[in-house]
């Protein structure tokens, strides 16, 4: 297993370039959704990332209790500024969670029955790359979704 410092680099790449997708964007276009079935908005996406962090890193790695309410992390909206301070906030209880982290042992809280025989539902270890696997998905995701804004946005101008 890598160590938590280069784990914490390249979740840092996918969280801090998220950030800068939305702060480029700005609150309107942020939290615009793309004409396309399923789509959300950068904003949106974010958010749910840092509901990825919270719930994987707190509650299945260090094992303390997270609210999470996922569904609605794909409707969320709201001011960039605030957005990137929730970032802030949740990289740095990222770091404090993987404190606690012994990548060979099983995750401290529970995962869901389907995921209980993959690498996420086996080892703390497993948790923490799906950790950054989940970012770097989404932030993909993001670079499309604002391609496609921004496109949008200069057709209609």
């Amino acid at each position: 297993m890598i160590s938590t410092d280069d784990l914490l680099w390249y979740v840092d790449q996918a969280l801090n370039g998220m950030v800068a997708v939305v702060t480029d964007l700005g609150d309107d276009l942020a939290n615009r959704r793309p004409d396309l079935p399923g789509a959300n908005s950068p904003y949106a996406i974010l958010f749910h990332c840092l509901g990825v962090m919270g719930w994987w890193g707190g509650e299945v790695i260090a094992g303390r209790p997270v609210e999470r309410d996922r569904d609605a992390e794909f409707r969320a909206s709201g001011p960039v500024a605030e957005l990137a301070g929730r970032a802030a906030a949740a990289r740095r209880q990222l770091a404090e969670d993987l404190t606690t982290l012994s990548p060979p042992d099983p995750p401290r809280g529970e995962v869901d029955p389907e995921d209980a025989a993959t690498p996420l539902g086996r080892t703390q270890g497993g948790v923490a790359l799906h950790i950054y696997e989940e970012l770097a998905q989404h932030y993909g995701q993001m670079q499309l979704t604002r391609d496609v804004l921004l496109a949008t946005t200069m057709r209609s101008a």
